[in-house]
């Protein structure tokens, strides 16, 4: 379905735009009229300047939580609530507030409005006629799980900070956790909280939750059994829990010994520690630990994880957990001689394969591009220059220290990881290019591979 837009009244000269072009178009609005709100004076206690408004802008839509200036110190009350919103609608994605106020108005909704909110949400095998539920669902959903965890952080903060910026601290922290964006008010995160069992356990709940996908969390809520989920909620789920306790256990061992971690830590924080550091780089952003102390077998790991990221139809973004999952299938399948591929019983059709396929190919190339572009311009540890790389594809938003001097290109090169990383990188490529169906058929032939 396209939109059409006459530039010219007389001419009729007629600019024809997609459903991805549509989804790009309306996220750089929102990135000016966020750089726009950042930039009044009122929004910070001192002048920052354009580049830093727009990248501080980017993050926050795009649900990353890089910066550049400190967020805590530099952004007053209305500049918080200004990235506060971004956030939440560069988390639940702009599409979804629009059928929201079309339904509340009662307005009906078009086959266009419903194609946008899928192809933002990216929702391509959800059928048209329960996207209206799902996206209720969604929004009802997520207000109230950002309440409750309010309240929680609330009875931790409230007696810690007073009820101002006790309130403020929890508000802002739920939402930041919830859309995996990991802006915090502090500038070391939450390092001072890195033992503490209520911050762990609320925050991981509340990005986990989110990264688990809106389709996910509406299938749990139907079934209400395992065995009865889609096999994308099976992949989902058994993805997400293996690949964290992988996580959580490498992390341990690898930072057991580390003084500048949790080295010094209690037996019990050392868990507390290696858990928030496990789950975090499935595009959370937060961090309990010190990144840029970490042993360098424990940062490649993060990086494989910020690359796999979270699930479809979440507040996260990466290449997603069941194509990562799907890959390795596939391989698997492959080296069994199986000529399908399979998975709790079902068989995963070959279109699936070949697009995880193409999401993968098209990641590695766009970060390849990105970190080839930072070695020249940046006069940083090539390590570090490729984990900032990867954080912004994955809008994660953790960082090993390097953001905030970067030079111009490398901000914008990271302000563009950041957009093609929320958007998704197939949507991306379809902005420019155009899917056309073709009925010619041409002979087979072998290549030789590998």
């Amino acid at each position: 379905m396209k939109k059409i837009i006459s530039l010219h009244p007389l001419r009729g000269i007629i600019i024809y735009f997609n459903p991805p072009q549509i989804l790009a178009i309306t996220f750089l609005f929102l990135i000016l009229i966020g750089t726009l709100l950042l930039k009044v004076p009122t929004a910070t206690y001192e002048p920052i300047s354009w580049l830093d408004a727009w990248f501080t802008a980017t993050s926050a839509i795009t649900v990353t939580g890089l910066v550049v200036v400190d967020t805590g110190s530099t952004y007053t009350l209305f500049g918080e609530i200004v990235i506060m919103f971004l956030m939440q609608i560069g988390g639940l994605g702009l599409m979804t507030f629009s059928v929201l106020i079309l339904m509340m108005m009662r307005k009906k909704i078009g086959l266009r409005q419903r194609l946008l909110t899928q192809e933002s949400l990216n929702l391509n095998q959800t059928s048209l006629g329960g996207l209206l539920r799902l996206v209720k669902l969604l929004f009802i959903f997520s207000i109230t799980i950002e309440a409750i965890a309010f309240l929680c952080l609330s009875f931790k903060w409230v007696p810690e900070f007073g009820w101002s910026d006790g309130l403020n601290q929890s508000l802002f922290h739920s939402i930041s956790a919830f859309n995996n964006a990991g802006f915090s008010l502090w500038s070391d995160s939450l390092s001072q909280y890195v033992g503490d069992p209520l911050v762990n356990i609320v925050i991981t709940g509340l990005f986990i939750t989110g990264g688990l996908g809106f389709t996910v969390l509406v299938d749990i809520w139907d079934k209400k059994g395992f065995q009865k989920l889609s096999l994308h909620s099976k992949l989902m789920l058994s993805g997400t829990l293996v690949i964290n306790i992988i996580a959580l256990f490498a992390l341990f061992f690898l930072e057991y010994g580390n003084p500048e971690t949790i080295g010094n830590l209690s037996f019990v924080d050392k868990l507390w520690g290696s858990y928030f550091q496990a789950v975090t780089p499935r595009t959370a952003g937060f961090n309990s630990l010190d990144i840029s102390e970490m042993t360098v077998p424990s940062i490649l790991l993060m990086m494989l994880l910020m690359f796999i990221g979270a699930g479809s139809s979440s507040t996260g973004s990466g290449i997603k957990v069941t194509t990562f999952v799907v890959m390795l299938l596939a391989t698997a399948s492959f080296l069994r001689g199986k000529s399908e591929t399979t998975a709790f019983k079902r068989t995963i059709k070959l279109h699936i394969i070949i697009r995880a396929l193409s999401i993968m190919m098209i990641s590695i190339s766009l970060i390849f591009l990105g970190i080839f572009i930072l070695t020249i311009t940046e006069r940083a540890p090539f390590l570090s220059i490729a984990f900032e790389v990867i954080s912004a594809f994955g809008t994660v938003g953790i960082s090993m220290g390097i953001t905030a001097d970067l030079t111009t290109i490398g901000k914008i090169v990271i302000m563009l990881m950041m957009f093609i990383g929320r958007i998704g990188p197939l949507t991306m490529v379809f902005v420019f290019a155009k899917r056309r169906q073709s009925s010619v058929r041409y002979p087979e032939e072998d290549v030789f591979t590998g």
